[in-house]
């Protein structure tokens, strides 16, 4: 599904056929789809209204309107058949139903930056609340919506909130003045508390592997801490530094070079695909000789929000890589290797990195910098792929499907599916 203004247009993903058209009632700012795809939701925040399409039923439509509490985030329940609304300055979260046409209301939720979580299996919900000037955290039961459990945090500024992927353990963390990472069981009780340092900046991003085992803490000091499940202890420190040294890892560096032309094809004026070549550099991947300086970064310190710290991490569906990027090497994204718990991989781009993505099928990372290539890399080995197409489509955000057969690559204003051809066996 993709959105232009105030129409809303769903593409078979195989084809991208358009199947049906719908119109709202004002621009769309946020579009999401539900569990089953059975559903989409469409939020108009600055009207305060959300509207709901059925596929299977195109004629079917709901509209719901907060009115003169606003409207700030919307969001599906697990089960796809309730919207959750925040409303403005954070007041309430209201849960719609679509089913029994009821209406429930959570108080106090936390405007922070993970403020609502949901398990997996999809039973249970975690939102961080803010009362009386404390951190609380109440876990909903999400077939009735029942209160399950409400406790306080020991954190100043209650700033995430994460499920582990087996619905267990609940890791909770403060703000950047604090590094403390919290981990509470589903029935509130504090199993453990991380704290790497006293006085340094904190914790930057987190993520949990898909076995639950490790849960790695990405921290503004350059570093990736990884715990264990079972003491809850840090096992390794990952280093991010700007020379790699070890002859272990292997670096991919992105080389762009300019395309050989014939020049007894030349003419004048020169036809739309040789003009296209002429103008257009192609690169591909060296493998660099250690040791490598990577392009480092100094901070700037009088300035808010410096680009300094790990702030994106991912593990491989596999649960056997870990993918990072160090912000202070914005054109670097790193691939550690869980089983030897040492650094595998570089890949080292011209550009700076903007997202990148696992496949969930099997260990292939995807890589985009805004420029109108997309990178991927396997054990097998690293690629370049260029998009084809005219003008310049730069790619500033992908998403795998489900199966691992397709990637959706985004520009600014444009898109487009990536189709990968599974290998013969």
């Amino acid at each position: 599904a993709s959105c232009v203004q105030h129409r809303l247009l769903v593409r078979d993903a195989s084809s991208l056929q358009i199947r049906q058209l719908y119109t709202c009632l004002d621009q769309i700012q946020y579009m999401e789809w539900s569990s089953d795809s059975l559903f989409i939701l469409c939020a108009m925040y600055k009207r305060g209204i959300v509207q709901v399409w059925s596929l299977e039923q195109p004629d079917w439509h709901c509209k719901i309107d907060e009115g003169s509490a606003g409207l700030v985030a919307s969001c599906w329940s697990p089960d796809g058949r309730h919207i959750l609304n925040t409303t403005e300055f954070h007041l309430r979260i209201t849960v719609w139903s679509l089913c029994t046409k009821s209406v429930s209301y959570i108080k106090y939720p936390k405007a922070c930056q993970q403020g609502m979580a949901f398990t997996k299996d999809g039973r249970y919900m975690a939102v961080a609340e803010r009362r009386d000037c404390k951190d609380f955290i109440s876990i909903f039961v999400c077939s009735n919506w029942q209160l399950l459990r409400h406790f306080d945090t020991e954190t100043q500024d209650l700033f995430g909130i994460e499920w582990a992927p087996n619905g267990c353990v609940l890791a909770a963390w403060d703000t950047c003045l604090e590094y403390k990472v919290l981990l509470y069981s589903l029935d509130g009780r504090l199993l453990s508390s991380y704290r790497a340092y006293e006085w340094p900046l904190g914790v930057k991003s987190i993520a949990w592997s898909p076995s639950s085992q490790f849960l790695a803490i990405g921290s503004f000091d350059e570093k990736v801490h990884i715990l264990n499940h079972v003491t809850w202890k840090k096992i390794i420190e990952l280093d991010h530094p700007a020379t790699i040294a070890s002859k272990k890892t292997i670096v991919y560096e992105e080389v762009e070079k300019s395309p050989t032309v014939d020049t007894e094809r030349l003419s004048f004026p020169p036809t739309r695909e040789l003009a296209s070549s002429l103008f257009s550099t192609q690169s591909k991947y060296e493998i660099s000789q250690v040791p490598v300086s990577l392009q480092y970064i100094k901070p700037v310190a009088d300035r808010a929000n410096p680009k300094v710290g790990v702030g994106m991490l991912a593990f491989s569906a596999n649960n056997c890589f870990l993918a990072t990027k160090n912000d202070n090497i914005p054109n670097a994204v790193w691939i550690w290797d869980i089983q030897k718990l040492k650094l595998s991989v570089v890949l080292e781009q011209l550009c700076t990195i903007q997202c990148f993505q696992w496949d969930p099928c099997q260990p292939r990372l995807a890589v985009c910098t805004g420029s109108s290539r997309v990178y991927l890399w396997s054990p097998a080995g690293s690629v370049v792929v260029q998009v084809p197409g005219e003008g310049d489509f730069q790619i500033v955000s992908l998403s795998w499907h489900s199966s691992g057969d397709s990637m959706l690559l985004l520009s600014k204003d444009n898109f487009c599916v990536c189709y990968l051809e599974r290998e013969e066996v």
